[in-house]
C-alpha cells in the first residue's frame, strides 16, 4: 500500500562547494535525472545565494507543476549538497562542481536508489521516448452508477495494426495531465515501449482527477449489494476501453504493484471477458492477519503513521493538485512514536480531516466485520484470466498479500492458469532497473531485469498479443543464501519435509527436543524501552530491516537468542515457518516477536559492494520476522487476557521464506516483546492499546520455556 509512484525528488543530504574565490550558484539550473526503468526526468533548480548561504527551489516540471523548497545546502571543496524536506521517502544528492561553476554532476538519492543526475545553466532539452511513441487521449469514464473514472491513456502512434491494452489502476495519480505532458515510462518496464501496447492509467474512484468516494481497501461486495466495487469499475472501464479505442484487438491485461496490484486482483472477480490475463503484484490481501495495516492483531505503526502523511485520503472534489504532506517536525520515529499516547489522541489531531482511514484502524483492533468484509481471499473464486502474482521476499508491507492471493487462487480454482514469482526484492523493486541487493544482503545478479526479461514481458506478450508460451514455472521462486532461480511445480514444494527447531538451555538450537530439565530463559520488557526495528533514524520504517543485521538486537537483554552450531552441511528451507512458543508473563498481555536469522561465519568474505566499514564476519542476517499480540492467540475475533505467571503456548505463523543456510553457517532464532516502530507499543496491560495512556505501560517479566512438556520450537519446511 505504501508504494509510491515515481515522485522522484527525494531529499539530498550533504553540501560539499569549491573553497573561495568560487563562481557563485546562483541562477537557473537544468537538467535529466536519469530513472531506472531508462529514459530521464527533467529537473529544474533555482538558487539564490546570500554570503554564504544558499537556499532555492527544485521542480520535475514535466511531472508536477510544484516546486519544493531546498534547505540544508552547503558547498565545500567543490562539491554540493542539500536536501528537499518537503518530498516523502527522505531523499538525498550531491554534486562535483566544474571548475568554470557551469555544470554540476552528481547522484540523486531515494530509498535504495541512486541515479545519476547532471544540471547545467539554462536551457536542457531532455528527450522524452514515450512522446515520440505514443499520443496521449484524457478521458473521463462513466460507471454503472454514473461516476466518472479519469483515465489517461497513451495509443502508439503506429496505427497500422491493431493493439492490445494495458492497463494500471491506482490511488496515487495518472499525472501528468494535461495536453503536452507526457510519462517518462508507460507499462510495466521499460521492455514494453516497442511491443505495440496501447496502455491506459485510470485515477480510482475519490482519488486525483476522478469521481465519488475513496473507500479504503473498499469491500467486493456488489453481487450482494447491487452496488459498485473495484471489480464493478474495473469491469466498466473495461467494458468502455474496448469499445471506444481505436485500434485495439480486444484483449486487455492488468498490472499493479501494491495498491495498485490489489486492484489488479479485484479484476479477477467477475471478470470481463476483454480480460485475458493479470499481474497482482505485493497485492492487499487482508490487511488484519498480514500486511499494511495489523500482522496478528500487531498495529504497524510506522509504516500506516508516515503512509497517512503524505495520503490525503478526503477528496471534496477531483483534482490535479498534489496536497503538501504533512510534517511533524522529525525524522528521529522512536521518540516521536513513543510521544504518542494515547494513539487516538493523535488520530483526531492530525489526521480527522486528512486521511480519516487512519482513525478507523485504530477503532478496529481485533479481526471484526470491518476487516472480515476486505478480506479478498474469499473473493477469489470462477477466476478466469492467466494470473502472474509477484512478490518480494524482503517486502514488509505486502509481501503476506503475494503469497496469499496465489494461495487463495490455487485453492478456490483447480485448473486455473495460476502462477508465482518470488524474488529478493523490497516493496516493488522489481519494477526498477537494478535489483543486485537489498540492504546487506548481496544476490549476485540483476535480478529486476532477469524477470522482467524472463518472465513479466513473455507472459503479458503471451496471453494478450498471441506470442510464443514462456513456459513458466507453477512457481518461479529466487532462492536467498545460494542466490539461484529456482522451478518449483507447486509451493510450497511438494518434495518440502517438515523439519524443526527446539529450543534448548544456554541458547542452544537444535534439531533434537530438549529434555525434562531443559529450563526457562525469563527477561524484563519495558514498553517504554522498546527494542528498535532498525539502527537508523527514521520517521519512516526503514525497508533494509528486512536483511538487517540484528547483532545490535543480540547484545540486549530483552532479546533471547536462541543458535545452532556451525552447519555441517547446507540445510534450505521453503515454505512458513511456524513459532510454537511456551510462554509466561507477569502483566496481562504481550507482543512476542519471532525472528529467523542466518549468522555467517567470522571468516565469511566481503562481497563486492561492501559499505565502507561493514564486514560479513558474523553478519547476522535477519531472513524472516514477525510479531503477534498474545492476547489474539487463542482468537482473532475475541482477544484475552494472559493469567499471570501461567505457562502458555502462543502459536502463529510466519510468512514463507526459500533460504539455504550455507555449511558453517548458523540458524539464529531471536525472541522479544517489541518491534518498534514497526509495531506499536504494547502497554503489557490487557486493554484497548489505541486509547491507552502512559501511565498504563507497565514493566513485565517475560519466561520461554524450553523443557520436554513445553518445548518452545520452530516448525519449518525443509528441502532435499
Amino acid at each position: 500500500m505504501t508504494f509510491r509512484p515515481t515522485l522522484l525528488i527525494p531529499a539530498l543530504a550533504c553540501a560539499l562547494v569549491a573553497q573561495a574565490p568560487a563562481p557563485s550558484l546562483a541562477g537557473h539550473w537544468e537538467g535529466a535525472l536519469q530513472l531506472p526503468g531508462g529514459g530521464g526526468l527533467k529537473i529544474t533548480l533555482d538558487l539564490k545565494e546570500d554570503g554564504s548561504a544558499v537556499t532555492g527551489d527544485l521542480a520535475a516540471p514535466d511531472q508536477s507543476p510544484k516546486a519544493f523548497p531546498i534547505a540544508g545546502a552547503e558547498r565545500k571543496d567543490g562539491r554540493f549538497a542539500f536536501q528537499v524536506p518537503a518530498i516523502p521517502g527522505g531523499a538525498h544528492a550531491a554534486f562535483t562542481l566544474s571548475a568554470d561553476g557551469q555544470k554540476m554532476e552528481g547522484q540523486w538519492f531515494q530509498g535504495n536508489q541512486s541515479l545519476p543526475l547532471t544540471l547545467s545553466r539554462g536551457h536542457v532539452e531532455v528527450p522524452n521516448p514515450i512522446k515520440d511513441a505514443y499520443t496521449k487521449q484524457e478521458f473521463d469514464i462513466p460507471m454503472r452508477d454514473g461516476v466518472k473514472l479519469h483515465t489517461v491513456v497513451y495509443l502508439p502512434k503506429d496505427d497500422k495494426a491493431d493493439h492490445p491494452i494495458l492497463m494500471q489502476r491506482t490511488p496515487y495519480s495518472s499525472a501528468p495531465y494535461g495536453e503536452g505532458k507526457f510519462k517518462r515510462n508507460v507499462g510495466p518496464s521499460k521492455l514494453f515501449l516497442d511491443q505495440g501496447y496501447i496502455v491506459a492509467y485510470q485515477d480510482s474512484r475519490g482519488r486525483w482527477m476522478s469521481e465519488g468516494k475513496f473507500v479504503d481497501m473498499r469491500p467486493e461486495d456488489h453481487a450482494k449489494t447491487g452496488g459498485v466495487d473495484e471489480s464493478t469499475d474495473t469491469y466498466d472501464t473495461i467494458d468502455w476501453l474496448v469499445k471506444h479505442l481505436p485500434h485495439n484487438n480486444g484483449k486487455v491485461g492488468l498490472w499493479g504493484i501494491s495498491y495498485p496490484g490489489y486492484y489488479a486482483a479485484c479484476s479477477l472477480i467477475g471478470s470481463h471477458p476483454a480480460l485475458k490475463a493479470v499481474s497482482p503484484q505485493a497485492p492487499m490481501n487482508d490487511l488484519w492477519i498480514g500486511d499494511d495495516s495489523y500482522h496478528n492483531g500487531a498495529f504497524q505503526l510506522a509504516a500506516n503513521y508516515s503512509f497517512s502523511t503524505f495520503f490525503k485520503s478526503t477528496h471534496p472534489k477531483p483534482t490535479a493538485d498534489e496536497p503538501e504532506p504533512l510534517d511533524v517536525g522529525t525524522e528521529d520515529g522512536y521518540f516521536f512514536y513513543k510521544s504518542l499516547n494515547p494513539l487516538t489522541a493523535e488520530a483526531d489531531k492530525r489526521f480527522k480531516d486528512w486521511d480519516p482511514t487512519f482513525a478507523e484502524y485504530l477503532k478496529h483492533t481485533s479481526y471484526d466485520a470491518y476487516w472480515q468484509s476486505r478480506n479478498l481471499s474469499q473473493h477469489l473464486k470462477g477466476v478466469k484470466p492467466a494470473v502472474l502474482v509477484v512478490g518480494g521476499w524482503f517486502d514488509g508491507e505486502d509481501l503476506y498479500g503475494a503469497l496469499h492471493t496465489y494461495g487463495a487462487i490455487e485453492k478456490q480454482n483447480p485448473g486455473a492458469d495460476n502462477r508465482l514469482v518470488m524474488g529478493p526484492w523490497f516493496h516493488g523493486q522489481w519494477a526498477s532497473g537494478h535489483a543486485t541487493s537489498m540492504g546487506l544482503a548481496r544476490f549476485g545478479e540483476d535480478t529486476s531485469a532477469w524477470y522482467q526479461k524472463e518472465v513479466e514481458l513473455p507472459f503479458f506478450n503471451h496471453y494478450l498479443k498471441g506470442g510464443p508460451d514462456p513456459k513458466l514455472a507453477e512457481a518461479t521462486i529466487f532462492e536467498t543464501g545460494s542466490n539461484q532461480w529456482k522451478r518449483f511445480e507447486a509451493w510450497p514444494p511438494r518434495t518440502a519435509k517438515p523439519v524443526t527447531f527446539y529450543f534448548q538451555p544456554e541458547g542452544g538450537l537444535s534439531f533434537t527436543k530438549p529434555d525434562a530439565k531443559g529450563g526457562a530463559d525469563s527477561f524484563v520488557s519495558d514498553p517504554n524501552k522498546p527494542v528498535p526495528h532498525t539502527e537508523k533514524v527514521t520517521l519512516d520504517y526503514d525497508r533494509e530491516y528486512m536483511t538487517a543485521d540484528q547483532r545490535y538486537a543480540a547484545t540486549r537483554p530483552d532479546v533471547m537468542v536462541y543458535s545452532t552450531e556451525p552447519l555441517k552441511e547446507d540445510v534450505t528451507l521453503a515454505g512458513p515457518l511456524k513459532p510454537e512458543l511456551w510462554v509466561s508473563t507477569t502483566g496481562t498481555d504481550s507482543d512476542w516477536v519471532v525472528k529467523l536469522i542466518d549468522v555467517f561465519p567470522e571468516d565469511a568474505k566481503d562481497p563486492e559492494g561492501t559499505p565502507d566499514g561493514f564486514h560479513y564476519g558474523g553478519y547476522q542476517m535477519l531472513v524472516r520476522g514477525d510479531t503477534i499480540r498474545g492476547k489474539f492467540r487463542d482468537s482473532i475475533e475475541h482477544p484475552k487476557p494472559f493469567t499471570p505467571g501461567k505457562p502458555t503456548k502462543v502459536a502463529f505463523t510466519l510468512n514463507d521464506v526459500c533460504h539455504t543456510f550455507k555449511k558453517g553457517h548458523r540458524v539464529m532464532i531471536q525472541v522479544q516483546c517489541s518491534w518498534f516502530p514497526v509495531v506499536d507499543r504494547n502497554p503489557q496491560v490487557f486493554c484497548d492499546i489505541p486509547s491507552a495512556k502512559p501511565s498504563q505501560f507497565k514493566k513485565a517479566t517475560q519466561t520461554i520455556y524450553h523443557d520436554a512438556a513445553r518445548a518452545s520450537r520452530i516448525e519449518a519446511l525443509e528441502l532435499p
